[in-house]
This record gives structure tokens, C-alpha cells and sequence, in this order.
């Protein structure tokens, strides 16, 4: 019996996909050429692979035409990161053959979601070409492997809302910059790469090696996290490295949607009237604060300007979801550890590359609790949520009481399942929130590498990873019964 077109369609689409996921290694392949490191043809045996398996799917349903529903840009964000993920995994497994195939999954799975979670110890003696290709898919990842593919491919432009809608991150799904949905995945992308340009730029001229500066560009602007040196940013111990680090990571944390109108309008009028981004620096400025006071009064660092020049670094890294570290933070003292972990649920602001559950959808949150306690004590009250001083229609408000219980639910459930493997309850806790927030660094047993837990433990890390990427809703749909009926 042949399969209905609508999933010939969505297998048309993935093998598209993963068609584009081959050229992931090509800048590493390069690299590794001009440098003549063995890894060359783990890259090219990988693209190979990745090639092939996309035009088995694609060639044989490429005449197939079918609109896509909303329904069907679930299955294919969700089945395209998987598959890239996989793909993902080929380098390391082939460039890195003493590595477990469990902690190269991992490993392709953190970059991917830009969690920066790492299994890897002795950066410093890895070849060229395999970090650059370790920090290059933190980059792919950042904006989302959807969206560039509604960028960069034109059969993917037919039903490009509805991938764009399962994909891109926040409360509200349906702003499109222009007109056509793939000029807007192209508009997004051209900032992307402009802000990484940038901050490679701003790297280089801070003191880092132009090598360091464009890897660490690639994982600063996608919030992702990796490195090429274990010891992170302690490696430089350069305050004019992390004042850039710190810059660019805010950048990232901020609705992309505000830097494309910004740009084309040559203007920072359009940062001045967004609620969401005067909340996000507010809670920027409260998290530093309160770190700074920790680590004063706690007489980690000797002076106040040394406090807060640490507190700031970690707060920002933390709250946008990069998880770069410059100290062991798990080690400072008081309740610093422990808030920095836990405000990575608040994450950034809609539509950047952060994670977490994001500023807008938590003020609201708030907002409507606060309006439940109002009408408690004034039962006959009128009272409306707002954002930016418009009314927030009551479906939004319901979908974001939703997404929040299942998001907690769903972090509730990983942290049980790690614990069941085996993991201590701080570990588990710091592991689950560090994965489905795509924060990266935890407490406990996963403080500074990931590569100590069971293989178990990191298969649930690298789902929970998924389902944080792409926001729970886009995966747990695909668990619906309803969802595969006709």
C-alpha cells in the first residue's frame, strides 16, 4: 500500500534537509586540507555518507507536490533535527575513533542545540579542523537547521510558515519581517552572519588568535557555549575578552526581529518600545547584582570591582543559555551556584538564540498570576494582561500557561529519569535543567564536563536537549495519537 503524499512530501523535505546537513563539515574538511591533518577524511567520508542517505529520500518522491500543514512542519522540524543530529555525530565517530559512539551523539547533539555541554576533555590537544568543526555547529544550530534550510532551499518555500512556525522560538509565531517567509529566514540570516562577523572582529582585536576569535565568534552570537580550550575563558584572563563575550551574548539573547529592523532602519529606535527586552536587561541587572553581592560578602574575590567583574561574565552566560565559564562556578558560594542555574528557565527574549522558556512568555506568566490575585479580591473586576501596552489576547495568555506547565513537567520528568539511572539528586536536577534549557554547565557531577555519566544518562540529556530546542510543543505533538490520523 503506497504511503499517502502528504508523508511522501514531508519525506521529500527531510531528505532535502538532510542533503544540506552534508555541507556541515566542509569548512573543517578545508581546513584540515590546508593544514594536512588526518582528519580530512573523516570530514569527506562524513559528507559522503550525509549525501547519500539525503538523495535516497529525496530521489524517489521529488516530483511529488503536496501543500504542508502546520501539523506536518512539527514532523519535519522535529525528524530534521534528529537526522542532523546523527549526521552530526559521523566526524567524531570517524575523525575521533576511540570516542564512544554514545558521547559522539552527545557531543553533535550539544552543539547542534546549542547547549555547549561536553563530553570532550583535552581540547587543547584536539586538531584544528575538529574544533573548528565542534564550535562551526553551534553556529548552524544557532538561528535553526529549518530556518536555514527555508533560506537556502526553494522547493522548502512551499508551506515555509508552517516549518517556520514549528521552529522559530517565543510566544508569538506568526511576525514575518517580509512578505514572503523566505526572505525573512534570509533577512534573519544576513544579521546572524553580520553579528558573527563582528564579534570575530571584536575577538581578534581583544587579544585572541584570529583562529580562537572566529571558533569563539560562532558559539558567542548562537548563545552555544563550546570552546576550544578546557579551561574556557580562564584561558585568557582577559577583561577586554569578556567584555566583548559579554556584549555579543546579550546580542544574542535579544529578538533578532529588533537587530533586522534596526538595521534597516539605521536606527536603535526599535529596542526603545520592546517590553520584552527592557525586562531582560532588568533581570540581567538583578542576577549580576545579586552574584556580585554573593561573591563579595562570601569573600570569594578580594574586591568589589573583582566581584562583579566575574558576577557579570557568569550572569550574562547563564541567563541568554551560553554557558561559557570563566571560573567553576559551582564552587562559589552562598546561593550564586544555584540561582545561575536556575535562570537559565527565564532564558532570553523571543526569537534570539537563547534557550529556556523566554522573558516574554514568563512576564506574562506573572502578569496573569498577578491578575488571578486581583480578581480574587475583586470578583466583579475587569482586569487584562498586557505587553507593551497592548491588550494580550486570552488565547495567547492560555497557550503560555501551557507551555510553562508542560515545559516544568517536562524538566520534572528528565530529572526523575536521571535519577533513576543513577545520577545523585543535584546532579540530576542541574543535568535536566542544563539540557532542556540548552544552558550547558550544571552542579554536581556535570560542573564542568558531561563525559563522567552512565550512557543512559546522556541519551536523556541529548532528548531532553531536543525537546528544549524546539520548545516541547513541536516534539510532544508527535506523541498524539490524533496527530497521525488522515
Amino acid at each position: 500500500m503506497p504511503l499517502p503524499r502528504r508523508y511522501l512530501s514531508i519525506q521529500k523535505a527531510l531528505g532535502a534537509l538532510l542533503a544540506l546537513t552534508s555541507l556541515f563539515p566542509l569548512p573543517a574538511l578545508l581546513l584540515a586540507l590546508v593544514l594536512g591533518e588526518d582528519t580530512a577524511a573523516a570530514f569527506g567520508q562524513a559528507m559522503l555518507v550525509a549525501a547519500g542517505l539525503g538523495a535516497i529520500l529525496w530521489w524517489p518522491v521529488r516530483t511529488v507536490r503536496y501543500d504542508l500543514r502546520l501539523r506536518d512542519g512539527f514532523l519535519i522540524a522535529s525528524g530534521s533535527w534528529m537526522l542532523a543530529s546523527m549526521v552530526a555525530t559521523l566526524p567524531f565517530v570517524l575523525g575521533l575513533p576511540e570516542l564512544p559512539f554514545t558521547q559522539a551523539a552527545f557531543e553533535a547533539v550539544s552543539g547542534l542545540t546549542t547547549t555547549g555541554a561536553s563530553v570532550f576533555t583535552g581540547l587543547d590537544g584536539l586538531p584544528r579542523s575538529m574544533l573548528l568543526y565542534r564550535q562551526s555547529l553551534n553556529f548552524y544550530g544557532g538561528l535553526g537547521l529549518v530556518l536555514l534550510a527555508v533560506a537556502i532551499l526553494p522547493m522548502l518555500r512551499v508551506g515555509g510558515m508552517q516549518l517556520f512556525r514549528a521552529e522559530v522560538t517565543g510566544p508569538t509565531k506568526d511576525t514575518k519581517l517580509t512578505p514572503r517567509i523566505a526572505e525573512t529566514a534570509k533577512a534573519l540570516w544576513k544579521v546572524y552572519l553580520g553579528l558573527n562577523l563582528l564579534c570575530a572582529l571584536a575577538y581578534w582585536a581583544a587579544g585572541m588568535s584570529l583562529f580562537d576569535a572566529i571558533c569563539h565568534a560562532l558559539s558567542t552570537v548562537a548563545t552555544a557555549g563550546f570552546s576550544t580550550h578546557d579551561a574556557g575563558f580562564g584561558y585568557w584572563n582577559n577583561p577586554m575578552v569578556e567584555v566583548v563575550a559579554t556584549g555579543f551574548m546579550l546580542v544574542g539573547g535579544i529578538n533578532f526581529g529588533l537587530h533586522y529592523m534596526a538595521w534597516r532602519r539605521a536606527s536603535t529606535a526599535p529596542y526603545h518600545g520592546d517590553t520584552e527586552l527592557r525586562f531582560f536587561l532588568l533581570l540581567v541587572a538583578l542576577v549580576a547584582l545579586a552574584v556580585t553581592l554573593a561573591l563579595w560578602l562570601g569573600g570569594a574575590y578580594p574586591t568589589l570591582g573583582e566581584a562583579f567583574r566575574h558576577a557579570i561574565f557568569q550572569s550574562v552566560s547563564n541567563i541568554t543559555t551560553t554557558g561559557f565559564t570563566k571560573d567553576d562556578f559551582s564552587l562559589w558560594p552562598s546561593f550564586a551556584p544555584l540561582l545561575l542555574v536556575m535562570v537559565a528557565f527565564v532564558g532570553g527574549s523571543s526569537s534570539s538564540t537563547s534557550g529556556g522558556m523566554k522573558v516574554a512568555r514568563v512576564t506574562m506568566a506573572i502578569r496573569q498570576g498577578l491578575r488571578e490575585i486581583k480578581q480574587l479580591v475583586h470578583p466583579k473586576g475587569q482586569f487584562i494582561v498586557k505587553m507593551g501596552g497592548r491588550r494580550v489576547s486570552e488565547s495567547i495568555v492560555l497557550s503560555v500557561g501551557g507551555f510553562c506547565t508542560l515545559y516544568v513537567l517536562c524538566f520534572v520528568m528528565v530529572t526523575l529519569a536521571l535519577a533513576a539511572v543513577g545520577l545523585d539528586v543535584v546532579t540530576a536536577f542541574t543535568a535536566a535543567a542544563a539540557s532542556i534549557n540548552n544552558l550547558g554547565p550544571g552542579l554536581g557531577e556535570v560542573s564542568a564536563s558531561f563525559g563522567t555519566l552512565p550512557p543512559a544518562a546522556l541519551w536523556i540529556c541529548s532528548f531532553a536537549m531536543i525537546l528544549g530546542r524546539l520548545e516541547v510543543f513541536t516534539v510532544l505533538v508527535l506523541f498524539a495519537p490524533s496527530f497521525w490520523r488522515e
